[in-house]
């Protein structure tokens, strides 16, 4: 089996090494060869995630940091913690630097005698070559405007700002921490004993300057004794489910299948996940003697379409939820959520949803 692989970002290099592994050869088509990787995003990643990553792709211990604690406060209660998830004998997730991951990936595919990277050809062009599969991971594609143009999208009118906090080393830093603010959520994710991760999605539709992002950093953090505030990145946010997954033997994968808000840290959970349930599929038609083809992106839409846009939907009303408390200053739904918080049913059922995600 060969597969080409349009774009060279985190998801394409995460699939790209999955398949590898299979002996499966896979052609990865770039745009630019050295991406500029912004090294203030961090990523969380769930346990059955780091699991499967793991055991499928890549080791990745040595560059995770375990999160055993979740917080939630919300500014609407005078900053006072809504609910709280916890796991003190299993961590409940873990987070890794975005640079660190695609560094560790980039270098074992190099080495991997079924993996090549090519610069990008046209499509009439890329067609001609025999791949039992394409796959497309760049939104900026020729392929994406072709084939992938329609999908229901929400603009946020917000944007996300990332950092990472140097501070004072602690005994112990394990705890993340969400503040629903007037402005908008921020978290503080810890990423080793003296640097703390922050993301931070303010509602505007102007730019900020640094300065504000600065203030508010300062004005919400609680735990940490700051010694410098690092580089401070933004993105525009905004949530998009692709209506067609597929066209013939060509799939979109990863951010184009699906885009959510950055609140619950899932985003690229679910591309984990996606990878997980195309190999299985996979694994299937090779152990059947079946031909792989383009069945394999109509059964992994049949599997995975509806499951990720509910997942996705739902992380939408999660914000919607605590961003109309905040716009009418009420905190009657904080007080609802300090009801699940203590419902041990609820609870649990919630940590597991963040876990393994949505199973259908």
């Amino acid at each position: 089996m060969k597969v080409c692989i349009i774009g060279n970002n985190l998801t394409s290099l995460t699939l790209a090494k999955a398949l590898v592994n299979k002996e499966i050869f896979v052609d990865i088509f770039y745009k630019h060869k050295n991406i500029n990787l912004d090294k203030t995003r961090t990523i969380g990643l769930s346990k059955s995630n780091i699991n499967f990553f793991n055991k499928s792709i890549s080791n990745i211990n040595k560059i995770l940091w375990p999160i055993k604690k979740i917080k939630i406060f919300s500014e609407n209660s005078g900053n006072k913690e809504i609910i709280k998830f916890d796991d003190l004998h299993n961590n409940l997730f873990s987070i890794m630097s975005n640079y660190k991951v695609y560094t560790q990936l980039n270098s074992e595919l190099y080495k991997n005698k079924y993996y090549n990277s090519k610069k990008n050809i046209p499509l009439k062009d890329l067609i001609k070559i025999d791949y039992d599969l394409i796959i497309n991971c760049d939104h900026t594609h020729e392929i994406t405007k072709k084939f992938f143009f329609k999908k229901f999208e929400k603009k946020y009118n917000s944007f996300a700002f990332t950092t990472i906090i140097d501070h004072k080393k602690l005994d112990v830093n394990n705890t993340a921490v969400q503040i629903f603010t007037n402005k908008g959520p921020i978290a503080f994710l810890p990423i080793s004993n003296s640097k703390t991760s922050v993301v931070l999605s303010m509602r505007s539709k102007t730019n900020e300057n640094n300065f504000c992002i600065k203030e508010l950093i300062t004005r919400f953090n609680s735990v940490y004794k700051i010694k410098k505030i690092n580089k401070i990145s933004k993105f525009q946010l905004k949530s998009l489910n692709i209506r067609k997954y597929y066209n013939s033997n060509i799939l979109a994968f990863g951010d184009l299948l699906h885009k959510i808000h950055p609140l619950a840290g899932q985003g690229f959970n679910m591309s984990v996940r996606d990878i997980s349930k195309l190999l299985t599929i996979i694994d299937e038609k090779i152990s059947l003697g079946l031909p792989l083809d383009e069945t394999i992106c109509v059964e992994f839409q049949n599997e995975a379409k509806s499951r990720n846009f509910v997942f996705s939907e739902g992380i939408d009303f999660i914000y919607e939820y605590f961003n109309s408390e905040n716009m009418i200053r009420n905190n009657i739904i904080d007080t609802s959520i300090k009801y699940i918080g203590r419902n041990k049913f609820l609870n649990e059922y919630f940590k597991k949803i963040a876990d393994v995600g949505l199973k259908t």
